[in-house]
């Protein structure tokens, strides 16, 4: 077995300022106008914008907020940087108010412009234009899977963060941050690993054919005094077809379906008595085509150092699938490994080429059980367990893919 894993993985107080603009309007106090008519005229459209302009040092996890007295607002854009980007806000149902959807940049200007409708029909324009206060420390992460790749069913979002996550506060903070879309939505929930990644899975597998983009939306989220994202990170990939292995250590057989339907049942030699294979449901995390097994980083130098190819990792710990022509006359008959999954060449080559990141592998008929956090092992954790280990301790619904 390898052993191993791959790295990847202050507050300031705004007030507003209440910007009035007076409508034109006719009609007076006196005994009427034109015609006979009469009344009071209708009061001037007020915007109000917090931060108001010229604002310096103010905290990106604080909301945008426009707000329209005696009118509603007809338009706000809220941009940055030199392209003038657009950040995401949403308009109140009543058109009265309007509030940034997401945390701000840090260390960057914002121009904020408002329109808005008075109840004479009157059209006023407001802005403001202020600036985030530069972070004591950075807030940086990494995400799998990667831009674009296709995975198996099993495959669950890791967002790997450069700071430790150590109050429920500023988890939660994270866990709002992070917007999960799909082609079909399901249920799903973020776990907390460690202070350091949180993960997503479904409810269930991943859907054949599901398209999902994941965008965590961490510049400007404080998780701690002076501790700032300051970026956010976007990853969308694809789920291909229902892979999903069986091995049985009992029958020394590897049982292989696609969609459902059997495509391949193959000869292996798991665990032998001391090495024995880990039984439970693991993905695949990592394919190498060459690698040096040895046994130094499992803790026993000089034991075994082998290079073998066509390797699928199931465990952080080491477990893979590969190939092993030193163990062919055991397999299918015996478990002689020192916890791997042992194939002839050829059924390993094809196991390799089939397999994508994500695909599920489960062992069954050994004493040794999987260890949740052996690797992204999302599948060892019933879903009440797994509901367990979110901040906020609420499943997550997909909203539709855009």
């Amino acid at each position: 077995m390898l052993k191993g894993r791959t790295g990847t993985a202050s507050a300031a107080i705004i007030g507003a300022a209440v910007i009035a603009v007076a409508g034109c309007s006719s009609g007076g106090d006196g005994d009427g106008g034109e015609g006979g008519g009469g009344g009071k005229a209708a009061d001037p459209v007020k915007l109000s914008i917090t931060p108001p302009t010229g604002t310096k040092q103010v905290a990106p996890d604080k909301p945008v907020v426009v707000r329209a007295e005696n009118g509603k607002l007809t338009n706000v854009t809220l941009t940055h940087g030199q392209k003038d980007e657009k950040a995401e806000g949403k308009l109140a149902a009543d058109g009265t108010s309007w509030r940034s959807s997401w945390t701000l940049k840090p260390s960057t200007t914002y121009t904020l412009t408002a329109k808005g409708t008075g109840q004479g029909g009157e059209q006023v324009d407001a802005t403001s234009t202020f600036t985030t206060l530069k972070p004591d420390e950075k807030l940086e992460s990494g995400m799998s899977p990667l831009d674009g790749e296709t995975v198996g069913v099993g495959m669950p979002v890791q967002l790997l963060l450069s700071r430790p996550v150590s109050t429920k506060a500023g988890k939660i903070a994270v866990e709002k941050a992070l917007e999960i879309q799909m082609s079909e939505p399901v249920e799903g929930a973020w776990y907390w690993i460690s202070d350091k990644e949180v993960d997503f899975r479904p409810r269930e597998y991943w859907p054949t054919g599901q398209e999902v983009k994941v965008t965590a939306h961490l510049a400007g989220v404080k998780v701690a005094d002076g501790v700032y994202g300051v970026e956010d990170r976007t990853a969308s990939f694809t789920v291909g077809e229902r892979h999903i292995t069986t091995v049985d250590a009992e029958k020394h057989r590897a049982t292989v379906t696609k969609g459902g339907e059997t495509v391949k049942t193959m000869n292996v030699s798991l665990g032998k008595p001391g090495h024995e294979s880990y039984s439970g449901t693991m993905i695949a995390q990592e394919k190498a085509k060459k690698i040096i097994m040895d046994s130094a980083t499992t803790g026993n130098p000089g034991e075994y150092r082998i290079p073998t190819k066509w390797n699928v990792r199931l465990t952080y710990s080491g477990v893979f699938v590969h190939s092993a022509p030193w163990s062919t006359a055991s397999q299918g008959e015996d478990n002689v490994s020192h916890g791997c999954v042992n194939m002839s060449p050829g059924n390993a080559k094809w196991f390799y080429d089939f397999t994508n990141r994500g695909d599920i592998v489960k062992v069954t008929g050994t004493s040794r059980k999987l260890e949740f956090g052996n690797g992204p092992t999302p599948w060892a954790k019933s879903w009440e367990g797994w509901l367990e280990g979110s901040a906020i301790g609420k499943p997550v619904m997909g909203t539709p893919l855009k």
